[in-house]
């Protein structure tokens, strides 16, 4: 009797604990998806139909900065495209001596040791998200090494820029150049899955950024920030919309003159990251001084 008791009731503990972990993962997910759904719709694009945005053509389209960094690095990149697809991603530093950073073993152990990743493990991971992701936004940052992330994911995206085009030209990045005074203007092509396109513009005076003008646009003309629908269901659900955000990001980059130097704003994850990643090419044409108005071909995946 008491054999038949103990069975059952460790079969009941069993039962027990099985439904505490499957309440537990599914909380897990509701409560992601609740904190910060503008940033789990980026993962869940990977495998959905791309509805806008011109193909990549195919050939070689390579990218590299003029100028070695304050540690003595410059980025080399080059993705081939074939049949439509990147089909290799080559992204890597290089030092004065034609060294690789992902092969300099003192530089990797000396990061790794402060962050938890090195440039064996950050520069082939960012490579492969590309070829298996094949858009430049869908990159994840990878921990440890976020500003090369988003370096690599605007450089990227200047590539993928250039591939829609056929444009095999090779890009030159005046990386430690000061911005020259003017107006630069980026817009995207398309309206997104909810129907909005991005536009940034800023205005350099005395080699700083001055003035940012940051907003979305629907097919109508109508600014995000004047959308009290989207405004109200955004709130109610992240605690932020687009009054909020919006002039938040714009005022950080003036601030802080580097899109590097501003931190993701919590519910508006993929905004911030989009924001931050045409700021980059906008300040990379600064640094040129080439006003010519950038318009982005950005590719639209299905609701």
């Amino acid at each position: 009797m008491k054999s038949k008791w103990l069975s059952i009731m460790v079969i009941f503990f069993v039962l027990l604990l099985a439904a505490c972990g499957g309440n537990d993962d599914k909380g897990k997910d509701n409560n992601t998806d609740k904190k910060d759904p503008d940033n789990a719709a980026k993962t869940e694009q990977t495998d959905k139909k791309i509805v806008a945005g011109a193909p990549l053509q195919d050939g070689v389209y390579t990218l590299t900065e003029n100028d070695f960094d304050e540690n003595g690095w410059k980025v080399n990149f080059r993705i081939t495209v074939d049949k439509g697809k990147i089909t290799k991603s080559e992204y890597d530093y290089v030092n004065a001596d034609g060294k690789l950073k992902s092969e300099d073993e003192n530089y990797d152990k000396a990061m790794r040791e402060k962050t938890g990743t090195g440039p064996k493990d950050y520069i082939p991971d960012l490579n492969k998200q590309l070829e298996e992701k094949q858009d430049a936004k869908q990159v994840d940052v990878v921990t440890g090494a976020t500003h090369s992330s988003e370096n690599f994911i605007n450089y990227a995206q200047q590539l993928m820029q250039a591939a829609q085009k056929g444009n095999t030209t090779p890009i030159e990045i005046a990386n430690t150049s000061p911005l020259k005074d003017g107006v630069y203007k980026l817009t995207e092509k398309n309206l997104d899955a909810n129907g909005w396109k991005t536009y940034l513009n800023i205005t350099v005076e005395g080699g700083k950024i001055t003035q940012v003008d940051y907003n979305n646009l629907n097919a109508e003309g109508k600014l995000k920030t004047d959308d009290e629908g989207y405004q109200k269901a955004m709130s109610e659900k992240v605690n932020i919309g687009p009054k909020e955000y919006i002039p938040r990001l714009s005022e950080a980059l003036v601030e802080k003159q580097d899109p590097l130097a501003i931190s993701v704003i919590s519910g508006a994850t993929h905004s911030t990251h989009t924001f931050k990643l045409y700021a980059q090419q906008l300040i990379n044409a600064a640094q040129k001084g080439d006003q010519t108005p950038i318009e982005v071909d950005n590719i639209v995946f299905e609701k």
